[in-house]
């Protein structure tokens, strides 16, 4: 009975690791590591770059349609800088200092100003 077990939990997780989409690595000419993730649908999920095993510079996240739902920096895994994240007709800029929020805007238009289309 414990053989049987032991099969079955191997199956599954054979099963569940087809299935899951593996992020892709690749090292460049100045040191990071560019990173790609998926969605399970294969669309990119996020993209974004590491330095010494840490985000590090800027990092952009999609919905599973392909639109750009989010962008936000890094410096060694710190936040920093202005991150923006897209939700309908509304536009959030959160600026951060230090690892810590420092203001945070939000916009509605119905003209937009800025844009997660490409």
């Amino acid at each position: 009975m414990m053989k049987v077990l032991v099969m079955a939990a191997m199956m599954i997780g054979m099963i569940a690791t087809a299935q899951e989409v593996k992020p892709q690595f690749e090292k460049t000419d100045d040191g990071l590591v560019k990173a790609t993730y998926f969605h399970e649908n294969g669309k990119v999920s996020q993209t974004g770059t590491f330095l010494n095993n840490k985000r590090h510079g800027e990092w952009i996240s999609y919905d599973t349609d392909g639109q750009k739902t989010a962008q936000a920096a890094y410096s060694h895994d710190r936040k920093t800088g202005k991150w923006f994240f897209w939700n309908d007709d509304q536009l959030t800029e959160v600026d951060y200092s230090g690892n810590a929020i420092v203001s945070v805007t939000t916009w509605v238009n119905k003209d937009p100003v800025a844009t997660n289309k490409p």
